[in-house]
């Protein structure tokens, strides 16, 4: 269904559809040591602490334009954070032509829709192989919403607020509303795939594949980065301390690890 601002379906009360967005992002590490691995697990930590998941959340809302109602957040020993916004319906500031339209949404400078009954979580996972040598941090975002816009707008801004190696992005709509008629509607904008929703620059820097259910309104995107470059994977030193058989074995290390998160199983 195409629908331009002009052509709004009138509807029979609020617009109930539930659109959820959950991003997930992860951070890969080469930890030759215990030393190094607890040195970059405590920089995780501090990077991604839930002050930081909660500003980041607060931004969120401003982009979709959400009332905070309640904020808890919670630091975990040894490792780990979280943090759960509750939002509820915000005011329209303005309502903007391209809502309907598969497309970037804004980074967190405007406020645009209405909401009601919604949510929006992080939660963080350093984990790390038991020989030591890979460490990864995940970090989960979930935003949900009830409303006009779909929360994929988002989606621009939490981009730039992670650095990640691969991103695995699900977006489902569920639940139905009625028009004025009656007349049930499960969705109430076009989708064909959320990298439609990802910036041009962002979108060429990784290998990318779909995985949708359209009739079930089920979308799924996951991401790889393209270039690999090993001095991004050390932590606090560069591959010039090591030889070029060490770099060909971490290199092959690294990238079979994010080959098995990517594709979803273990490689051998």
């Amino acid at each position: 269904m195409t629908i331009t601002p002009e052509q709004r379906i009138t509807l029979h009360g609020f617009n109930n559809l539930t659109k959820s967005l959950s991003f997930n992002m992860y951070d890969i590490c080469y930890t030759k040591t215990r030393k190094e691995r607890e040195a970059y697990i405590e920089y995780i930590d501090e990077q991604y602490n839930s002050d930081r998941l909660t500003a980041i959340l607060n931004h969120v809302s401003d982009i979709i334009g959400a009332h905070v109602l309640n904020v808890a957040q919670q630091d975990y020993v040894p490792q780990g954070a979280s943090v759960t916004v509750l939002i509820s319906e915000g005011p329209i500031v303005e309502v903007p032509t391209e809502s309907y339209a598969e497309s970037p949404g804004p980074l967190p400078d405007s406020v645009v829709i209405q909401l009601d009954k919604s949510h929006i979580t992080a939660h963080t996972y350093p984990e790390y192989h038991p020989d030591e040598g890979i460490s990864t941090f995940r970090a989960d975002i979930d935003v949900s919403t009830c409303g006009e816009i779909s929360p994929l707008k988002a989606l621009h801004y939490l981009l730039h607020s992670f650095d990640t190696d691969i991103m695995t992005i699900d977006y489902r709509v569920r639940g139905f509303t009625r028009d004025s008629n009656g007349h049930k509607l499960f969705i109430d904008h076009d989708i064909s795939s959320i990298q439609n929703y990802i910036p041009d620059e962002v979108r060429s820097q990784y290998d990318m594949i779909d995985v949708n259910v359209y009739q079930e309104n089920i979308f799924h995107t996951k991401c790889k980065l393209k270039q690999f470059d090993l001095d991004n994977y050390l932590f606090g030193y560069t591959k010039e301390g090591l030889s070029v058989n060490e770099q060909q074995n971490i290199s092959a290390r690294l990238k079979t690890e994010m080959d098995e998160i990517y594709y979803g199983k273990n490689i051998t």
